[in-house]
């Protein structure tokens, strides 16, 4: 599998939109910007459409790829991975969002049937709220989370979701990949400041990275104007 958005950086619009036909104004109005990067799809639209409707919408105005983050995929057993991927594929997916919190036998699994079935992989284990790692009062345990990371890049993967609002944590992952002689490439909100400054999460997360951006573009009043002054900022 080569790279999932060939630019170095990028913008993603995160679609947690509740109609397709919202959905297709903000591909319709943004696939021709040079700085979009792909689209970020979540359950509603898929629980409420199904994929294939999902995906259908979107090819008719680009060939930029389609990610879809299941929220959370990959906490389940391994097994069950394999149809995962199966629909991912026949519906049109270009890449999949997995959170292994289900362990590394899973993890590996899901991550194995997305490669055979030749769908991108982006690997996510901190996320950005509070009370989600053990120190924070939350139930994962904090060496888990880099754990879940270095799994997934012991299996080739380079790609990875991490919080923008914690660019010291980004650092830490994007230094204990590169020990592994990974060069990685995050995925996290809050990569562009207001105004266009590149915050600590941007230069915490190296070159490679694309910033995903939810109702910045999808709730503003001109979502192509939006677009285009986030991705002039790049």
């Amino acid at each position: 599998m080569g790279k999932i958005i060939q630019r170095e950086r990028s913008i993603i619009p995160a679609c947690d939109v509740t109609s397709l036909e919202e959905f297709e104004k903000i591909v319709k109005e943004t696939c021709d910007i040079e700085g979009i990067g792909g689209y970020k799809v979540g359950f509603s639209l898929a629980l409420r459409y199904g994929l294939p409707a999902v995906v259908k919408a979107a090819k008719q105005h680009t060939s930029k790829p389609i990610i879809y983050d299941h929220q959370k995929a990959g906490t389940d057993i391994p097994d069950t991975g394999k149809n995962f991927m199966d629909i991912c594929k026949e519906a049109g997916i270009d890449a999949i969002i997995l959170f292994p919190q289900a362990g590394p036998g899973t993890e590996r699994a899901w991550i194995e049937y997305a490669l055979e079935k030749n769908l991108g992989v982006i690997v996510g284990g901190l996320m950005t709220h509070p009370k989600y790692i053990r120190s924070e009062g939350g139930f994962l345990a904090d060496e888990a989370i880099i754990e879940m990371y270095l799994n997934a890049a012991d299996q080739g993967i380079t790609d990875f979701v991490v919080p923008g609002n914690k660019p010291d944590e980004i650092m830490r992952i994007r230094k204990a990949l590169e020990q592994k002689g990974i060069s990685p490439t995050f995925y996290a909100p809050g990569f562009v400041a207001q105004g266009g400054e590149i915050t600590k999460a941007a230069r915490a997360a190296g070159n490679n990275w694309h910033a995903i951006v939810g109702r910045g573009i999808y709730k503003a009043k001109d979502i192509r104007k939006a677009a285009l002054e986030l991705t002039s900022k790049l």
